[in-house]
């Protein structure tokens, strides 16, 4: 621990402040952006939200034939179906298939055409079926736990400080969530349940980071009495710094681990993570912070604190 603490900055006096219009820019661009694909372009939705039926499928005989492979499931009159290959064997295809108007028994019907148009020669390693009411009601869950996330850190955060920091926390984790939202939708990357989770991962990553930050801001009005917001602000980004580098590098690697031999199936949880670490501590050092600025700290509880600690504790003077 102590090799790696030599790598990490301490006492360094970076003027992150400073910088605050021009990440309120980038800010304004990337959730004015997000908005805009989600309105025009809408998710890429996957088989848990749209309904349908997913296969992976692995190749036996070596690497899959992905032309052959979609002129025959075309040609089962099964409406759209896509197919897409991944890993790095060329062996492993994703196929998707547009939900069959009728029952379960249709789908399994469908299910057994695309089995049987392919023969022996592959395996399944992944196979689902959704109807569209419960991919609906999956979409409704996902969101309904996405506000309520963001309501339960705001709580959190104005109980634990004071309102102003209650409001910076809530902005600075909407503008990770909206951002990732707008990835999605911007890049196309299939979005399933998987990145439900990782956006209510980042929101808890970011509100930790941020928590972390504002707890040694209330310490350092405490104890530093008549310095400036400003000064202040910078110094208490400074202090956590190191502890910056180290949380985010430790997850950054391990996120890394699980986009490269995690599969398919966790491509779109790593990348939204990956995309999370970045934004989140973006927005914790130049939303969050910045954004106390415009807000009397001074007048709220920390000077309440300050003016107890500096009264005396002695009875009445004598007449």
């Amino acid at each position: 621990m102590q090799l790696i603490d030599r790598f990490l900055p301490h006492g360094t006096k970076y003027d992150f402040i400073r910088y605050r219009w021009f990440a309120f820019c980038i800010t304004a661009v990337l959730i004015i952006g997000s908005f805009a694909s989600i309105a025009i372009k809408g998710f890429n939705f996957g088989i848990d939200f749209a309904g349908g039926i997913l296969l992976e499928a692995q190749s036996t005989t070596g690497p899959a034939d992905l032309h052959g492979m979609r002129t025959t499931l075309g040609h089962l009159g099964l409406g759209e179906v896509s197919l897409q290959e991944f890993g790095t064997t060329g062996r492993d295809v994703m196929i998707r298939v547009q939900r069959q108007e009728g029952d379960e028994k249709t789908q399994m019907a469908a299910l057994s055409k695309v089995k049987a148009s392919l023969g022996e020669g592959f395996t399944y390693r992944r196979v689902e079926i959704v109807g569209p009411k419960v991919g609906g009601e999956l979409v409704r869950d996902g969101v309904l736990a996405v506000v309520l996330a963001l309501g339960a850190i705001a709580l959190y955060v104005w109980f634990r400080f004071e309102w102003q920091f209650g409001v910076g926390a809530l902005v600075s984790t909407f503008h990770d969530v909206i951002t990732t939202f707008g990835l999605f939708s911007i890049t196309g990357l299939e979005f399933n349940l998987t990145t439900v989770a990782a956006i209510l991962t980042i929101a808890g990553y970011s509100v930790n980071d941020t928590v972390v930050e504002y707890d040694r801001v209330r310490e350092n009005l405490r104890k530093f009495k008549t310095m400036s917001l400003y000064d202040l602000l910078n110094l208490a980004v400074n202090e956590t710094l190191a502890r910056t580098i180290l949380t985010v590098s430790t997850v950054f690697v391990t996120v890394l681990a699980l986009l490269f031999v995690g599969g398919e199936v966790l491509r779109g949880f790593s990348i939204a993570m990956l995309w999370g670490l970045i934004i989140g501590t973006f927005s914790s050092i130049y939303v969050a912070m910045p954004m106390l600025i415009y807000f009397n700290l001074r007048t709220g509880k920390a000077a309440e604190e300050a003016e107890a600690e500096e009264a005396p504790t002695g009875g009445p003077a004598a007449p």
